[in-house]
């Protein structure tokens, strides 16, 4: 097995880049804790760490990521996604685990662009009788 293996996760418009090596469960993004990157987003936390708590992984592996687009929601996704692919790369046998979960696949919904002559996206104006 490699010593660093890099992979790269997606969301919305966000982008994760993520270094996995074998090491003692420490996961460092932008230069922070999880802790202190995502602060009281306790749910965000969980989904950051499902991959590796899927495949039992959490005290093998060091991760070291950067993340750059969106806001925390999609960021978190982008790092789960790249996770994901990292520990398959790491070790090709978890995948078994990690694709049932969904966690393989690139969660492909974005923001639907605005229409000319609607507020939204497909919100229309009010109507007015009089």
């Amino acid at each position: 097995m490699a010593n660093k293996i890099y992979a790269t996760g997606r969301r919305k418009a966000s982008i994760a880049k993520v270094w996995l090596t074998p090491g003692t469960g420490k996961i460092t993004i932008n230069g922070l804790s999880i802790d202190a990157w995502l602060g009281g987003l306790e749910a965000k936390k969980l989904r950051v760490k499902q991959p590796l708590v899927v495949t039992k992984q959490e005290t093998n592996v060091d991760i070291v990521a950067t993340t750059l687009g969106g806001g925390f929601g999609g960021q978190a996704d982008a790092l789960r996604h790249g996770i994901s692919r990292a520990l398959v790369a790491y070790n090709p046998e978890l995948k078994a685990m990690l694709k049932p979960e969904g966690m393989m696949t690139r969660d492909s919904r974005v923001v639907e662009r605005k229409k000319p002559g609607k507020r939204k996206a497909r919100r229309s104006r009010q109507f007015s009788k009089r």
